[in-house]
């Protein structure tokens, strides 16, 4: 195989996965590492890639989410329903939780509902508001602020104000994404960044609510790191890179 060739091949995968790892490029195109290193040196002098520790990552990761909540709540629901089954399944009658604004949070609040589970619900999300029947046994409160379309809950100072004065069990939290080399999680909203690391204050367990696609994906603003997380809920088992990258942060995959 040509130089030029393997080069299109690398970019092909990082096209298709947003990382690779200089030990599997070695092996699946039978030359050593150092040779590997050698192309993505020529490949991020081009700009085609940035290189990592062990490997590179798609430079073409960053989104800037326009979208409004219910937009984002009409994709991809099949994936994000079996997220909202795995979140739910953690939760304990009597807990306190703590449902950030994302739209697995409102697909988790319909599980919720529909088992009317007794527990304590904590939420700056306006619509999870609305879902909650007079005769159910879940106790609503939520967290007032400044409205925000594009988060689709309640943000800002007010709204950090108001969270401070409880304690959870558990918090689920959405993110815009994860960058697999230093473990930072993003979202798209400079205001919703210190509203997440409010909630994640005041409790006691932090999960993570991320599709497969965001482990390719950044936002703009940095909230978290995945080592603050008890665990990532995702919808499937990631592909060996992602997994592999994953095993740095001993992280709980469920």
């Amino acid at each position: 195989m040509f130089i030029e060739e393997r080069h299109k091949h690398i970019l092909d995968m990082l096209e298709q996965d947003g990382k690779v790892l200089v030990k599997d490029l070695s092996l699946q195109f039978k030359v050593s590492e150092s040779m590997i290193r050698k192309d993505l040196q020529v490949l991020e002098k081009n700009n085609l890639l940035q290189r990592t520790y062990g490997g590179a990552i798609n430079i073409t990761r960053t989104i800037v989410n326009g979208e409004s909540f219910f937009k984002r709540v009409e994709k991809n629901i099949d994936l994000k329903e079996v997220i909202a089954k795995k979140a739910y399944e953690l939760i304990n009658e009597n807990d306190t939780i703590f449902l950030d604004a994302s739209s697995i949070s409102y697909m988790l609040t319909k599980l919720i509902t529909e088992n009317n589970r007794k527990i304590t619900l904590i939420t700056n999300m306006v619509e999870i508001s609305s879902m909650i029947s007079l005769d159910s046994k879940v106790h609503l409160i939520f967290i007032g602020g400044e409205y925000s379309p594009l988060v689709g809950g309640n943000i800002g100072f007010h709204s950090t104000e108001q969270i401070k004065l409880y304690r959870c069990n558990k918090a689920f939290i959405g993110c815009s994404g994860m960058d697999l080399r230093d473990g930072a999680i993003s979202t798209g909203s400079s205001e919703d960044v210190g509203t997440k690391k409010a909630i994640m204050k005041i409790s006691k367990e932090l999960f993570l609510l991320a599709p497969n696609e965001r482990f390719n994906l950044d936002g703009i603003f940095n909230f978290s790191n995945i080592t603050d997380f008890h665990g990532i809920i995702t919808e499937a088992k990631p592909n060996n890179t992602i997994l592999t990258l994953l095993e740095q942060y001993d992280i709980n995959l469920i």
